[in-house]
């Protein structure tokens, strides 16, 4: 049957979608600006498996986007269907956070670019085509105004995620297409997820980690005067 429950936690967005051969049947999401995936992301696990009526046994394997992102989102979200995969003896699955937010752009012809915000003039960024394959790996890239003038001087591009409200600050190109106020969400993984599945494209559930891309930066607090 392949039903797969899958979370995404490396945005603000706190998302899990049931999926049954790749077909998304329930999807929870909490589509805000805070960062709410330790309250709610067992709370929505259950809600959704409650609402399917389907039993935690029922499932075939989890799927969990892999980064990058937020590190404290990536953690929790991994260390849930980690404990997860362990209790049920299911597969766990790693699904790229960008090519799941590219995969919510669904155009006939030019580039996919997913986004998301890193510190200052930075990103996370990859490159799709429109059939959605990757065409440029997952890259840390700091903007400026010449970005993607290669791309952008022969196709239209369509950017997508939270990197795009700086993005449309610096690149001014009239095939730029910004699509604006989204996230990555677990909507787009259960297909993703399927295809994995079927050719037991699995993770060693025990030495798995998140593509964090970039080490762990913690900012010191500024001091009182």
């Amino acid at each position: 049957m392949a039903l797969i429950l899958s979370i995404e936690t490396a945005t603000t967005n706190c998302s899990v979608s049931l999926s049954e051969k790749g077909e998304t049947l329930l999807l929870k999401e909490d589509y805000n600006t805070n960062y709410s995936h330790a309250e709610r992301l067992h709370v929505f696990i259950e809600e959704t498996l409650k609402e399917a009526n389907i039993e935690r046994s029922q499932l075939d394997a989890i799927a969990v986007s892999k980064g990058p992102g937020s590190y404290t989102g990536l953690r929790i979200g991994v260390s849930a269907a980690k404990g997860l995969c362990f209790a049920l003896s299911i597969p766990l699955i790693s699904i790229s956070t960008l090519e799941a937010l590219a995969n919510q752009v669904k155009v006939d012809n030019g580039l996919i670019v997913p986004m998301l915000d890193a510190r200052r003039m930075e990103v996370y960024s990859a490159i799709f085509s429109s059939e959605s394959k990757p065409l440029r790996a997952t890259e840390a890239q700091i903007l400026e105004e010449n970005s993607f003038a290669e791309h952008l001087a022969i196709e239209k591009v369509y950017f997508i995620g939270n990197g795009v409200e700086k993005t449309k600050t610096l690149i001014k190109h009239e095939n730029a297409f910004f699509i604006e106020g989204k996230l990555p969400s677990a909507n787009e993984m259960g297909a993703l997820a399927y295809e994995k599945f079927k050719k037991n494209d699995i993770e060693d559930v025990a030495y798995f980690e998140p593509y964090y891309l970039k080490d762990f930066v913690a900012l010191k607090p500024k001091q009182k005067n």
